[in-house]
């Protein structure tokens, strides 16, 4: 049975010394929420919180190798600054170092990429994830869980295909909500 699953979370790195740097949290208003038994969230997460009840809390490490893997060399890679140019000019306002860019592979398959450096001829780019190589730490409590409606599967099953946006509105959130956003985070 997938679930739908609201957490009120804290996320940490720990260091090889033990040193904990926190990366990301969401809260009980503003919660994560995903459905179970769809890969959307990572394996380790989702063996840790999917049975547990409402109000339950939790404090688990996933090692690297169980989250995001190690850090490996081969996905910095650099690509032909022209590829990122507009009409014949460079895209400076969107490629630069630091700038989280999104990418698509020959399989249709899309990702993110961090611009490492730009210089005169090569954008060099890291398609590690961000969090490859860390350790994790997650702390936290389950705001909501119950079994998800066909339409909330339904959604998480459109989002993922790129198909629409997910809150049911078959991707014409101008239509069917308010100021045309429905505030799901994924209507453009």
């Amino acid at each position: 049975m997938n679930k739908f699953i609201k957490v009120g979370y804290s996320l940490y790195t720990i260091s090889e010394e033990g040193k904990q740097e926190l990366v990301e949290r969401t809260s009980a208003n503003q919660p994560f929420q995903f459905i179970s038994g769809l890969g959307m969230v990572l394996d380790a997460f989702e063996e840790q919180v999917a049975e547990l009840e409402a109000e339950e809390e939790f404090n688990f490490v996933i090692p690297c190798e169980r989250a995001y893997g190690a850090y490996t060399e081969e996905h910095v890679i650099s690509m032909p600054r022209e590829t990122f140019s507009i009409d014949g000019h460079f895209d400076a306002d969107h490629i630069y170092p630091g700038a989280e860019i999104p990418l698509v592979n020959e399989d249709g398959m899309r990702f993110d990429g961090i611009v490492k450096a730009v210089d005169s001829e090569k954008v060099t780019i890291d398609l590690n994830h961000p969090l490859a190589g860390q350790t994790l730490q997650f702390k936290g409590r389950i705001v909501e869980t119950r079994p998800a409606t066909a339409e909330e599967l339904q959604g998480a099953l459109n989002r993922m295909s790129g198909e629409e946006c997910g809150c049911g509105c078959g991707g014409h959130c101008e239509d069917k909500h308010e100021g045309g956003h429905c505030g799901c985070g994924h209507c453009h």
